[in-house]
């Protein structure tokens, strides 16, 4: 409900000095979703599906507002993950038109009066796309753009190195427990490094609570504080020449995770837990 919209350092520094930034209006472009997700399939998969039939440019500067009836029976989470990936459409901005779930999430957070807005009913849109969700199996993005999507079944002979679960992308508490349920009692490969990220320092504690980090201990993953870290190339989690990862982040452009020469896949955090137990890419269903 939120318009929200990334700025480079330029963008920050110009802010900064004169504080203004340049924007122009976008146009809007919309998408439609119906029908019931299959078993472990997310938010996640719904935009990464729709980046790979748009591409990375399909939505160049405009705003994506997603609907539909599998959109209102969305959680939270999963709607912050998808307006969160908008940008790797090319799009200025992901937004949900806001409802009951936007209001119990508002309501517990926002330190100010708010209002809601909407779309008018008559708005014109210079695209329209409509998914069929029963038809969208779980998705990985493949190197080298978000856009090059297959389904994860079709991977099962990619082996990774890495395996990273959280970022701003999917590192809420919802995604931390979806990774745990599909690696309690079981060990990551040891050929293998997991490392979970939470997106805050609460959700931090709340997995602390929730046993959730004891899950990805025991399991031998590392259980880490809060950190953009491996996503951006920053550190904790550097590949190496020749490495592979597969990870619940948002970009996998040549080197964004370290070496030119290493390659980074797109998941859930259900298939990236199943892929840490496996060795390679996995579906939770191959674990169970």
């Amino acid at each position: 409900g939120a318009f929200a919209t990334g700025v480079g350092s330029t963008d920050v520094a110009s802010a900064m000095a004169t504080g203004e930034c340049w924007f122009k209006v976008p146009e809007s472009m919309k998408f439609i979703y119906y029908g019931k997700l299959n078993k472990w399939v997310s938010g996640k998969d719904l935009i990464l599906y729709t980046i790979g039939d748009i591409g990375v440019d399909g939505a160049l500067y405009s705003a994506m507002e997603f609907e539909g009836e599998t959109i209102k029976n969305m959680p939270m989470h999963a709607r912050l993950t998808m307006c969160n990936m908008a940008i790797e459409a090319g799009g200025k901005n992901g937004i949900i038109v806001p409802d009951d779930i936007t209001e119990r999430y508002a309501k517990g957070r926002a330190k100010r009066e708010y209002k809601f807005y909407a779309s008018d009913k008559n708005a014109k849109y210079a695209e329209v796309k409509e998914y069929d969700c029963s038809k969208i199996p779980l998705t990985v993005s493949c190197p080298h753009l978000p856009s090059n999507t297959k389904p994860a079944a079709e991977l099962f002979e990619v082996t990774i190195d890495q395996v990273v679960v959280g970022s701003c992308t999917n590192g809420r508490i919802e995604d931390l427990r979806e990774a745990a349920e599909v690696i309690k009692g079981k060990k990551v490969n040891p050929n293998v490094r997991m490392i979970v990220i939470p997106a805050t320092q609460k959700i931090y504690l709340q997995a602390v609570k929730e046993g959730l980090a004891e899950i990805f201990v025991n399991a031998e993953a590392v259980f880490s504080t809060p950190t953009c870290g491996p996503c951006l190339g920053g550190h904790m989690g550097i590949l190496a020449k020749g490495e592979k990862a597969i990870a619940t982040t948002n970009r996998n452009f040549v080197g964004r995770m370290g070496h030119p020469e290493s390659e980074v896949y797109l998941s859930n955090p259900a298939v990236a837990a199943a892929s840490a137990i496996k060795g390679r890419i996995a579906t939770p269903e191959e674990v169970r």
